[in-house]
């Protein structure tokens, strides 16, 4: 099974998800060019991130959505949209949900 994402509650319900297959792709060209957030998203377990810290992850998204191939371009478009539902309210957090 691929990497998902999803958007959850301090209650732990799931509020949206993406599970577009290029989603590990785009992790592991993370990975490659060293980037601090996106480049640590374990493929094999879950990996959170809070409000607060999507001020680095939102950044390396939109530069991955710029330099990656279309499904890579286009899984990281997907991400953002989920990532803009943090914004909002507190306590919800974009999970990287592993194989």
């Amino acid at each position: 099974m691929p990497i998902s994402v999803n958007v959850r509650n301090y209650t732990g319900q799931t509020l949206a998800t993406c599970t577009h297959p290029a989603i590990g792709d785009l992790c592991q060209r993370a990975e490659t060019l060293g980037l601090p957030m996106l480049g640590y998203v374990d493929p094999y377990d879950d990996t959170w991130f809070n409000k607060s810290q999507m001020r680095l992850v939102v950044p390396e998204l939109e530069a991955l959505m710029n330099s990656a191939s279309a499904p890579e371009a286009e899984a990281a478009a997907e991400v953002l949209a989920l990532a803009e539902q943090l914004e909002p309210k507190p306590h919800r957090y974009l999970i990287f949900v592993g194989d």
